[in-house]
């Protein structure tokens, strides 16, 4: 959930344990991949494709290739390979775009979350935000993420029972939560 700290948890994590940590990087990875700028991608980044309107520029869309393939669509596709290819060959940490679904079993899925309150008020502190836009920015992101998760996986986002581990962050420091979770992957 967006303000939860999933990223920065991720992050920290990764560190400890030496691995990859995967995040804005899928996006450069598409990139590359399809010869796509990165810019562009990043504006259809977990969201899913609007009927009414065109994401990126234009002329890009409308090239063969894309002309009836969303750049949101290309971008999942792209990430969900780049995702099965990471997870067959090493050990990291993705944060969203599906990964649970894309890598199913082969993965331990995380979904990390926190009250609302508290999630709005750890946005306002790491972005500066006064209180009313903290809320709407989380409504909306939380919104997003949503959407773009059930579009593609014809899932729940916010089902615990799509995800193996369910952690609320308002409960536990970051610190906990990393020697926590360091522990469980040792079990693997």
């Amino acid at each position: 959930m967006y303000g939860s700290g999933g990223r920065l948890l991720g992050k920290a994590l990764a560190n400890k344990l030496g691995i990859h940590f995967y995040d804005h990087e899928l996006i450069r990875l598409a990139s590359k991949e399809n010869d796509i700028p990165y810019e562009e991608l990043l504006k259809v980044d977990e969201k899913k494709a609007n009927q009414w309107r065109l994401p990126i520029n234009e002329q890009m869309q409308m090239q063969p290739q894309y002309h009836f393939h969303p750049m949101n669509d290309v971008l999942f596709e792209t990430e969900s390979k780049i995702i099965e290819r990471l997870g067959k060959t090493e050990d990291c940490i993705i944060v969203g775009r599906c990964a649970n679904y894309i890598l199913g079993d082969d993965c331990l899925s995380l979904f990390v979350y926190a009250p609302y309150e508290y999630r709005v008020k750890a946005v306002m502190e790491r972005l500066g935000r006064e209180e009313k836009s903290a809320r709407a920015l989380v409504k909306k992101m939380d919104k997003t993420r949503k959407s773009y998760y059930e579009f593609f996986t014809d899932q729940k986002w916010n089902n615990l029972d799509n995800y193996q581990l369910c952690v609320d962050t308002s409960r536990f420091s970051q610190d906990f939560l990393v020697d926590m979770l360091a522990e469980v992957y040792k079990t693997l």
